[in-house]
């Protein structure tokens, strides 16, 4: 049995009291073996968590990884001219190759901001499963359905790929990888497409993730059309399973939020992608105190511009506290549970706590800093403080992917080129 141990650090509980401990991993197993004391004896290499917070790897629970290429492309727009005008044109001449370097890039950024863990909707996901089993990180990977615009036949056969992608694709990576049915949202997938095709989804035992409620016209054209809120049409088509989950839930009513409660049903808040398109500011207090889960997520780099989970748990304080009118709402503990546990719970893997038993993922931060000085309350620094330029390792599964903020599964300046050519030439392809 190969071991690994984080040594001389401070170790954040699922309780989120800090204790000072070492912690001893199984690399076979990729488990989390023990936390106490002295443990590096006991270890055939060590990991050096002097000075630092040792927390669980945060987990993006919703994300376009390959949007990176798109960073700063079209800014400054409301979501449906930037999607009409901008993204959907550019993203109708990615090539597989594309996706791959901008899933390689998003991956390299994750990765030196302490994320272990992400799900993501977008096309090509082969390539982007290709990125993730290179890079070492956990991923629970679909591939986005739209149906509008589209024939009957070419519809069909969208929603059949991404059921075909769920199937193939679930447990690769040495089971770093899970998978999900993924219509974009409930305005972009046709109704017969649903009533289709979750039937199927559901009999494969595959979840079903998608946007909804991410700003007020996605909420008008179902009342109008079905005379019905958004998840109870989505509850009425299957959509509303403890399993599945669903993007941003801005726009949600008091009945919506009873709904997810007791569906069980987890929610990702993106709230930088919601600041930045005026989407409006998601009810996340009023969706912890009902018990509904609640994660994190970044979106894509295009509506964000970044990757970092600390960021966005900044925001999602900062944010819930003016969506409450209220200072004490969405509070630091509950922004570092989302970023971590809930975000997980959320899309459905079993990371973000650091106990016996669980997956060997890890963030550990150097605390050696002018912002993080003094460490009162580390839990607070985490939420409202803390870089992802903090991060000074990376493991998952229990295996150590940075090092002293070296790469060590990526060529990080070699992705960069790449994807600086890459992203040149698919702006050349789009704006000719």
């Amino acid at each position: 049995m190969a071991t690994l141990a984080i040594t001389d650090g401070r170790v954040l509980r699922p309780d989120l009291s800090v204790t000072a401990a070492d912690v001893l991993i199984d690399q076979d197993s990729g488990t989390i073996r023990e936390i106490g004391s002295d443990l590096a004896d006991d270890a055939d290499e060590t990991l050096d968590a002097a000075e630092s917070l040792v927390t669980p790897g945060f987990v993006n629970g919703h994300c376009h990884v390959a949007m990176t290429l798109l960073r700063g492309y079209a800014d400054d727009k409301h979501l449906d001219a930037w999607l009409q005008e901008d993204i959907w044109p550019a993203e109708g001449e990615l090539t597989p190759e594309d996706v791959r370097v901008g899933a390689e890039l998003g991956l390299l950024e994750m990765i030196k901001a302490g994320t272990t863990a992400f799900a993501d909707m977008y096309f090509h996901v082969p390539e982007v499963a290709a990125a993730v089993e290179d890079a070492g990180v956990r991923a629970r990977l679909g591939h986005g359905i739209v149906t509008v615009g589209k024939d009957g036949e070419a519809a069909r056969e969208d929603a059949r790929t991404s059921l075909e992608i769920a199937r193939e694709y679930d447990g690769a990576a040495d089971g770093r990888i899970s998978t999900a049915f993924m219509p974009h949202s409930l305005t972009t997938v046709g109704d017969e497409y649903l009533a289709e095709f979750v039937p199927e989804a559901r009999e494969a035992g595959v979840p079903v993730h998608y946007h909804a409620n991410e700003t007020e016209d996605e909420v008008a054209p179902i009342v109008e059309e079905h005379g019905e809120r958004p998840l109870e049409y989505a509850a009425d088509r299957g959509m509303l399973e403890p399993e599945d989950f669903l993007a941003h839930g801005v726009h949600l009513d008091d009945s919506e939020i009873d709904l997810l409660a007791d569906a069980g049903t987890g929610v990702i808040h993106c709230p930088a992608s919601n600041m930045k398109l005026a989407s409006g500011m998601a009810p996340v207090e009023s969706m912890l105190e009902a018990g509904v889960s609640v994660g994190l997520g970044t979106d894509g780099a295009a509506s964000n511009n970044d990757l970092s989970m600390l960021d966005e748990a900044r925001d999602a304080a900062m944010l819930g506290k003016l969506a409450a009118d209220d200072a004490s709402a969405v509070p630091a503990e509950a922004v570092v549970e989302m970023a971590t546990r809930g975000s997980a719970e959320a899309i459905g893997l079993e990371s973000g706590r650091i106990e016996a038993g669980a997956p060997a993922d890890f963030a550990v931060l150097d605390l050696d800093k002018p912002h993080l000085t003094p460490p009162h309350d580390l839990v607070s620094h985490l939420a409202y403080a803390a870089a992802a330029a903090d991060v000074r390792h990376t493991v998952c599964d229990g295996r150590v992917l940075m090092r002293d903020r070296e790469l060590l599964t990526l060529d990080e300046t070699a992705v960069r080129e790449r994807a600086l050519e890459a992203a040149e030439a698919l702006a050349a392809r789009a704006d000719g």
